[in-house]
């Protein structure tokens, strides 16, 4: 076949980007972060190109992303933090708040935003993946925000 494909590319260059990370769970958090920024410059972010907004928690996120989205200063918008389930129904109010929240931000505004929010049972699941042998979603995230942002750019030209 000889499709026409859209997909978008890895460059940050030039693309200014929003980091809203949670202050609750901070050790996971910092974790995320670090690796968000060192994949976004890593393909060509400028540090004065990466702004870091702090929220109390993941509770927070969704109305501070939206605003950011809106704001029309950033071309995509990275959302970090750590839910650790404990022995209430609060992580799963919190999580699925969280989710849906950062979802309609990005629907809403039209600007690309990564869930890099961490949902998980324990601790030692959480550093997994904030940079232990689960990788690092913080990253994985700001990645995936970067490819989104180029591909919708590539569908407006």
């Amino acid at each position: 076949m000889n499709l026409k494909t859209f997909e978008g590319d890895l460059l940050a260059r030039d693309l200014r980007v929003a980091i809203v990370a949670a202050r609750f769970n901070e050790f996971v958090v910092e974790r995320l972060v670090s690796g968000a920024v060192d994949a976004l410059m890593r393909h060509g972010a400028a540090e004065k190109n990466i702004d870091l907004v702090r929220v109390p928690g993941a509770f927070e996120m969704p109305l501070v992303v939206r605003r950011v989205a809106q704001s029309k200063r950033y071309d995509l918008v990275v959302a970090l933090g750590a839910v650790i389930k404990g022995d209430t129904a609060h992580f799963d109010l919190v999580a699925g708040e969280c989710a849906g929240g950062i979802s309609r931000a990005a629907l809403d505004s039209g600007v690309p935003v990564a869930f890099g929010v961490l949902t998980t049972d324990t601790m030692e699941q959480a550093i997994d993946r904030a940079g232990g042998k689960a990788g690092n979603k913080g990253a994985e995230a700001a990645l995936a925000a970067l490819e989104v942002a180029n591909l919708l750019k590539r569908l407006e030209g």
